[in-house]
Parts: C-alpha cells; sequence; structure tokens
C-alpha cells in the first residue's frame, strides 16, 4: 500500500515542473480551436489587467449573441476552478456551455483566468519559471485577482455584475464575500459545486494527497509549481483503482470528481488537450490544510512567530461565512454524487448561512451531478442553467 501511496501522490497527482532560472516573459492569449468555440461567432475580446501585486491576468469578453446581438442585459462574470482556466465555460457545444448560454441570452459575459493559467501567465517583474512566481495561494486569488478582474468589470461597465464561481471559483468568491469584499460591485453570486469545508470530501487523489502532506513534502523539495497530468497519470490508473475501491478506470475525471453522469465523451477528449492548467504547490497546501482541518482559514505558514508576522496572531484567521450579509442574494447549485464539494459539507456552510433572507438564497440539489456535470453536463442548460436564469432575472 506504501509503494502505491507514493505512487498515487507523486505520479498520479501532480507532473511535476522544477522552476529556478529566469526566461522572458511569454504571453498566450490564443483560445484554442476547439468545434464549438471557433463556430460561435460571439465577438471574443481579450482584455489585460494587473493586479496589485504585479500579475498580469487575462479577461474573455463575450458582449454579444451568436446572431450578433449586442447584450442588453448586466454584466455577468465567470470564475473557474482548480487544474483548469476559464474555457471550461465554453468546452461544450455552444448550446450547452453556460458562456455561450449567457451571451444568447442577452448577458454581457467576462471570463476570468486566474494567474498561472494558460492566459494568465504574465508578471511585471518575474517570469512563470521563477519560484518567487508562485508564491500563492488561494488567499491571494482572492485578495488580489477579483479585485482587479471584477473591478475591471465594474469600471469599464459602469455596472453591477453577478458572480458565478465553479470548485475553487466559489471558495474564492466565499471569501471574498466574508470580508465584505467586491459586493459593492456585485448583484448576486451563482456557487456551482461549492467548496468551503473540505473536511468531508472522498475523492481518494485528494484526501490521500492532503492528509499525507504531500503538497507539503513537494514544497520543501524546492517544488513550487504544480500540474496534473492525466498521460503519465494514467499508467497507475488501473493500480490505483483495484487498490483503493472498484471504479471505472476509463476516466480520470470521476476518480477525482466523482461519478459525473451527463458529460459528452468527445468533451472529454477536448478537456485531455487543452487541460489541466497549473497552479502553486502552495496553493495545494492551503487546500490540504482545509481538509484537514475541515477549516475554512487563511494560510498556516506552519510556525507561530510567522502567522504572527503575517496576521498578528499565532493562528490563522477564518473566513467567517456568517459575515456575508444576509440581503446578498445567492444560488447553490450542488450534487449528490459529488466527492469534492461533498453534500455534507455544503450542509454545514448552508448551516452557516442559516440566518440568510430565505427569498434571497436559491438551492439547486442534483443527486445524479457529480463536480464537472454543473460545468460540463449536456443537461446541465434545463437543470442548472434555466434556474440560474431565473435567479438572475430576480436580481
Amino acid at each position: 500500500m506504501a509503494n502505491i501511496v507514493t505512487s498515487l501522490l507523486l505520479v498520479l497527482l501532480i507532473r511535476i515542473t522544477p522552476v529556478h532560472g529566469r526566461k522572458p516573459l511569454q504571453e498566450n492569449n490564443e483560445l484554442p480551436a476547439s468545434s464549438s468555440i471557433a463556430a460561435a461567432d460571439t465577438g471574443i475580446c481579450k482584455i489585460m489587467v494587473t493586479t496589485e501585486d504585479g500579475y498580469i491576468l487575462s479577461l474573455q469578453r463575450m458582449p454579444k449573441a451568436r446572431s450578433g446581438k449586442a447584450a442588453n442585459k448586466p454584466p455577468v462574470f465567470l470564475q473557474h476552478g482548480l487544474f483548469v482556466d476559464g474555457i471550461i465555460w465554453l468546452y461544450n457545444n455552444p448550446e450547452e456551455s453556460l458562456g455561450y448560454i449567457l451571451a444568447d441570452n442577452g448577458y454581457d459575459v467576462w471570463i476570468a483566468n486566474s494567474r498561472g493559467s494558460r492566459y494568465s501567465k504574465g508578471h511585471t517583474s518575474l517570469a512563470p519559471d521563477e519560484r518567487a512566481y508562485w508564491d500563492w495561494s488561494w488567499d491571494q486569488l482572492l485578495s488580489y485577482d477579483l479585485p482587479a478582474s471584477v473591478g475591471y468589470v465594474f469600471k469599464h461597465t459602469g455596472q453591477k455584475m453577478h458572480y458565478v464561481g465553479h470548485s475553487l471559483g466559489t471558495l474564492i468568491g466565499l471569501g471574498a464575500f466574508s470580508e465584505n469584499q467586491l459586493l459593492n460591485m456585485l448583484r448576486s453570486a451563482a456557487l456551482l459545486s461549492p467548496i468551503a469545508h473540505l473536511n468531508h470530501i472522498t475523492s481518494p487523489p485528494s484526501k490521500i494527497a492532503g492528509d499525507l502532506f504531500m503538497a507539503d513534502k513537494a514544497y520543501w523539495l524546492g517544488i513550487r509549481k504544480i500540474v496534473p497530468n492525466e498521460a503519465i497519470a494514467s499508467k497507475l490508473l488501473k493500480k490505483i483503482c483495484k487498490t483503493l475501491k472498484p471504479r471505472d478506470c476509463s476516466n480520470m475525471l470521476d476518480l477525482f470528481t466523482g461519478p459525473n453522469c451527463c458529460i459528452n465523451g468527445s468533451r472529454l477528449e477536448l478537456i485531455a488537450t487543452y487541460e489541466p492548467q497549473a497552479s502553486s504547490t502552495k496553493n495545494l497546501i492551503h487546500l490540504s490544510q482545509n481538509i484537514r482541518t475541515g477549516k475554512i482559514t487563511k494560510y498556516n505558514y506552519g510556525h507561530r512567530e510567522e502567522n504572527i508576522q503575517h496576521y498578528g496572531q499565532p493562528n490563522p484567521p477564518p473566513y467567517d461565512m456568517a459575515s456575508i450579509p444576509k440581503e446578498f442574494p445567492l444560488f447553490f447549485g450542488y450534487g449528490g454524487t459529488d466527492m469534492l464539494a461533498d453534500v455534507t459539507d455544503v450542509q454545514i456552510l448552508l448551516s452557516e448561512l442559516k440566518d440568510h433572507d430565505r427569498n434571497k438564497l436559491v438551492q439547486v440539489f442534483i443527486k445524479d451531478y457529480a463536480h464537472g456535470d454543473f460545468v460540463m453536463a449536456v443537461n446541465a442548460h434545463k437543470l442548472v442553467y434555466d434556474p440560474l436564469m431565473s435567479f438572475f432575472a430576480a436580481n
């Protein structure tokens, strides 16, 4: 079992890319030429914004429908999750992808791309192969990336927007809202596959990695950047499946996220071609801390003195979900087979919002959905996006 765990952590979870020397900055702001993305003429615009800590982020804007009709409804800001980028909102056929559906329904769609991902590799002074470039966790995504990107949309359009996050995009949104950030620029927030409390996570690779401090070990080996690699990982998949429990060894995504019921197989091939994206080792350490403790706190530096230096106290302060204003409209979409946003953890989060105005909190629970279904299921437009449109219309 020890050998299996070692293989799982070192090969299945990550392809390690050392970062060390200095090379010229490289930016790639071209959209992948998948059939659906290339076929839809939405006049996608590309905008670069710079965070206060120097990261240069890409925003993709869809200002009109495929018919050519200009947007006549408020902006919608789409924030992706871990190990992907903003194009996750466009991978399905246009009739099934939230980005296109929103644009075709008159919304001004803005797609975020977090630091370190394919379209957001720039920095004012650092290169992606330098260790310092990867010195961040999801604390910085909510305190720097979101204010820069959301702030740009707000300033450029002069309108408050709807926020939609998936997976890690929900956690950084909730963290920001709990600290009263962004709220003056938002109309509402939709949280799909919401992760906040992670104590009941059942994803075998994620749970094992968290419990065995794998990201911490990688960090102290000098590794600052992590990229999952399906090509390498698939070689060990059958062995891992037999060791953990019987699983469908043909689908890596299900092993990590739970059995997604309704994703088109051709879309999985597209994901394998263009994903996954990089994240920082420190970000994985932070998420592992959340898994082990079950708490939503800022990054724990591991030493009393260092925590005091950063936070003025020996332990990292919590993100208090009960501090989210009770009148702020929230939409939750979660699934019964999700191994990352486990139902128990979602219910714990909702219990912290028990004083929220009932008419400002909408829940959509889909028994057969897992983590990926909320952004890629072929029937999500009916089960998730139609209720989401009604929620937006009401707010």
